[in-house]
């Protein structure tokens, strides 16, 4: 039974209408005894993605499992000794650590639909959080446990420290030099998976499996080659060990979430007196394709929707060439025209059928076939996602880190097809609408905010394009490698600027998305 409060519109789930000020006391606080959890995954990297994603499913799998029939009909086990313990190791993680440390690690996940309907839960998977600058020998030590038997990780698209053009890890990061010169004070992700394995290894442990849940094509492989170097710039032995017996499955995870204001805060107050210093807010559609390699074992994630599949390729180049792709249009298209939300240019005409044209004449060519997926209704399905005005989810935020971004999300596609003799048009058109963006101003003459770990240089050959050298934008070998050289890219994208600079970008829309040949 669902029932809606009245005077509002929060949903809750067979509860009656409540007033409330602890998450602890909250009717939507989880049912099961989370003073019997324990750590079996260790998550480094907790934001609101993670929370919405990884940790929502588990603590699903543990209300199921918590409700389960005495007499057995339902699946035995609590799965409590699956919790998460969450690890930070940036200065801004010690925000996150104070926030659920005052809450028991409970948060409040409001599913957003169309129209305005809330759906709030709080979750509880989550049972601890450590940050690791504090203390990293109580990271390495529960990491060491036999009961750990996954380290999962969100740390970004531009986290894993690999050249997007080479594709190998960046051994001379300051962070990789300093892990490999001190192994037993690790200060990155990595090192501290190396360190971990390597006393698994020495006590006779079986190792944890490393599950990558960043948007990365091949995720799984960018985790393991991130690994692997970073134990061989201190230890050979121990890099071949770790190949050899360590999992590092792939998975495609998707769920909008945007980052949560101020405005949710105190809309969450406002709608169900609930004080939650950070709640995540998402849309209510959610997807987890994972490849199923978890020598250690695994939760048991299928039985609450979860795809467990031996392949994970097709699943993963349908979201990031076509979902991730979308975004960077929307982001690039939108924010020339001085539009703000995604939902705002995922309605704009021009740009929703450019979008269109992008995917069905660029992007698909370049698939798989999906196992169960209807490729037209997943595109009309993300148009339905794009539109949800109720996320409010910015075109700033689908922008930032677009250098990470735009090699894995649309520059792979520009290349297969260059390849295989395709269409690069509409590709090169992105790429232009970003490049001009990075000049730092909209058609309307209002500040574009550039953010992005290469803005300073981006910002410059932007500047240095605006003076006249059209090509100075994707001559950033570490973004673009050897297309700035690829003579039939190089032309469109520079046909593609001039024309912005001469018609705007809705007239370019229109072109394009209209055009019956494209070179």
């Amino acid at each position: 039974m669902e029932t809606e409060l009245t005077g509002g519109d929060w949903r809750q789930r067979g509860k009656d209408i409540f007033l409330t000020t602890s998450l602890t006391e909250s009717p939507l606080a989880p049912d099961y005894d989370r003073s019997a959890t324990t750590t079996g995954i260790v998550h480094i990297g907790v934001g609101g993605f993670h929370r919405a994603h990884e940790a929502a499913y588990l603590d699903r799998l543990m209300r199921r499992r918590a409700g389960a029939d005495p007499w057995g009909d339902a699946p035995e086990g609590s799965c409590l000794d699956w919790g998460i313990c969450g690890v930070g190791l940036l200065p801004a993680d010690k925000r996150m650590r104070d926030a659920l440390l005052e809450q028991d690690h409970l948060y409040t996940l409001i599913l957003k639909y169309p129209g305005g309907l809330r759906d709030p839960a709080v979750v509880g998977s989550i049972h601890d959080f450590l940050f690791a600058p504090d203390d990293p020998e109580a990271v390495l030590a529960l990491m060491s446990m036999p009961t750990t038997r996954i380290v999962s990780l969100t740390i970004t698209e531009g986290g894993y420290n690999i050249d997007d053009v080479t594709g190998e890890f960046r051994t001379s990061s300051p962070g990789a030099i300093h892990d490999a010169e001190h192994p037993g004070e690790p200060t990155t992700a990595f090192g501290y998976v190396v360190e971990a394995l390597r006393r698994r290894r020495s006590a006779g442990i079986v190792p944890f499996t490393v599950l990558s849940c960043d948007n990365l094509p091949a995720n799984g492989a960018s985790a393991r080659t991130a690994v692997v170097s970073q134990a061989a710039m201190s230890d050979p032995e121990l890099a071949d060990w770790i190949d050899g017996n360590v999992a590092f499955p792939s998975c495609m995870v998707d769920r909008i979430t945007p980052q949560t204001t101020v405005a949710d805060i105190d809309e969450l107050r406002r709608g169900l007196d609930i004080e939650d210093a950070w709640p995540v807010v998402c849309e209510p559609f959610t997807q987890w394709v994972i490849e199923d390699d978890f020598p250690a074992g695994r939760p048991p994630w299928e039985e609450v929707g979860v795809q467990m599949v031996d392949d994970i390729v097709p699943y993963e180049l349908m979201k990031l060439r076509l979902l991730n792709a979308s975004h960077q249009a929307l982001a690039h298209w939108g924010r020339l025209l001085g539009m703000k939300y995604a939902h705002e240019a995922a309605a704009d005409p021009d740009i929703a059928t450019w979008v269109r044209a992008y995917l069905e004449r660029e992007a698909r060519a370049t698939l798989r076939s999906v196992p169960g997926i209807d490729l037209d209704c997943y595109v009309d399905t993300l148009f339905r996602r794009f539109t949800n005005k109720a996320i409010g989810d910015t075109l700033f935020r689908l922008a930032q880190d677009a250098s990470s971004r735009m090699p894995k999300f649309v520059l792979g596609t520009v290349r297969d097809n260059l390849t295989a003799g395709g269409p690069i048009r509409l590709g090169a058109a992105m790429v232009a609408a970003w490049a001009r963006g990075a000049e730092g101003l909209d058609e309307n003459g209002d500040k574009i905010v550039i953010d992005d770990p290469l803005a300073e240089e981006l910002q410059y050959l932007a500047a240095t394009q605006r003076a006249g050298h059209d090509t100075a934008f994707i001559s950033h070998e570490g973004v673009f490698g050897d297309l700035a050289t690829d003579e039939r890219f190089r032309r469109a994208f520079v046909e593609e600027l001039d024309a912005l600079r001469r018609d705007g970008a809705r007239a370019r829309l229109r072109a394009l998305a209209g055009r019956t040949r494209v070179a």
